[in-house]
């Protein structure tokens, strides 16, 4: 297989674990013999500091001509962030038009923890059980992110407002994505909404039950996103399967489960399109730990696997990847964040050396 690949690094440690992700890409590349043309972009906060934009014309140039994209985390310190205006700050000027560009509607974040790595979880080891495999998918390009924003003063008070907003279309095209994920998993599908209080989520909730109905051999369920938020601390593993979520709550929600696992290093994703995607970590860019070759890169590598498997429908390869970065936690190494007070400290992985063994591996 052929194919080219944007490369847009990001901020912060978003260099070092893209790096890493790289290496990973190239040795399923010789292995397999493949052939991927890489081209680098600015992208985020950096960039607006170099071109002017986080978003750079000759970056979305080079994007719109690549058949995927790999991005890093973007942002800086405060300090810096301060010295953008709002609308050129990376999760405005960068993020939501590459997001409404390629149309990237379903995200994909997986939650994996097997029963065997349950001390990397603050939750006690015996509500890890058996262990987590969740599949979490969230609608990414609508609700209140893209709605209508107004800042204004009416007889006097000043007030602020956000468009919450979603089409049938925007619903049902996330829900058959879910729908068919639990089907080809055997998996029950849990859908989440704030129905007894937002207009949008008796609508949401509407629109993925009337899909349900194609799906006669999925359990399907729904829960109020509050007591989602209870749930998954309480019994995170009811939740085993596939898990539906609108953008804001999505947003949310994934980020706790990160929490749950024990690290957001541990949280890939896949942001796809109808004709093209991207995969990033779920996390951010992290600049106090920068340059310190101390960041965990398994969030990136795992998104690679997920550029092999939903981006290039290459599934071995993917699996691969899944293998080896599982593989090198079952030998007892571990990065930084991960790492128990009483721990091998020859076991403790800085970010390069993470990433060389799972090349090893593969």
């Amino acid at each position: 297989m052929q194919k080219t690949i944007a490369v847009l690094e990001g901020d912060g440690i978003g260099p070092e674990i893209v790096a890493e992700s790289i290496k990973v890409l190239k040795a399923i590349e010789k292995k397999y013999g493949h052939k991927f043309e890489l081209i680098y972009a600015p992208f985020g906060a950096e960039a607006y500091f170099s071109e002017g934009s986080p978003f750079p014309e000759t970056t979305v140039k080079i994007c719109d001509r690549a058949d995927a994209i790999i991005k890093g985390p973007v942002g800086l310190a405060v300090d810096k962030m301060n010295q953008i205006p709002q609308n050129m700050r990376p999760e405005i000027g960068a993020i939501l038009p590459l997001r409404k560009r390629y149309d990237t509607f379903a995200n994909y974040r997986p939650v994996r923890l097997p029963k065997s790595l349950a001390s990397f979880s603050p939750l006690k080891e015996s509500l890890i059980g058996e262990g987590l495999d969740i599949l979490m998918i969230r609608e990414l390009v609508g609700g209140i992110y893209f709605g209508e924003k107004t800042e204004g003063s009416q007889t006097g008070m000043k007030y602020a407002e956000d468009d919450c907003k979603y089409t049938d279309e925007q619903v049902r095209r996330v829900a058959i994505v879910a729908f068919e994920e639990a089907r080809k998993r055997k998996d029950p599908l849990i859908n989440i909404h704030k129905a007894n209080v937002l207009a949008t989520s008796r609508f949401w909730r509407e629109v993925v039950e009337d899909v349900g109905k194609s799906y006669p051999e999925v359990e399907y369920r729904s829960m109020l996103v509050d007591n989602a938020a209870f749930q998954l601390v309480k019994n995170p593993t009811q939740f085993n399967g596939v898990v539906l979520l609108e953008n804001m709550q999505g947003d949310i929600l994934t980020d706790q489960a990160g929490g749950i696992l024990g690290s957001l290093g541990l949280m890939p994703s896949a942001c796809i399109g109808p004709k093209k995607g991207y995969v990033e970590a779920a996390h951010g860019s992290a600049p106090d730990i920068a340059n310190q070759n101390k960041a965990n890169p398994y969030s990136m590598i795992g998104s690679v696997a997920f550029l092999f498997e939903k981006c290039m429908n290459l599934h071995q390869e993917s699996e691969d990847i899944w293998n080896a970065l599982f593989g090198v936690f079952e030998k007892g190494y571990r990065t930084a964040e991960l790492a128990s007070p009483d721990c091998d400290k020859s076991k403790i992985l800085a970010t390069r050396e993470f990433g060389d063994l799972v090349v090893d591996m593969i």
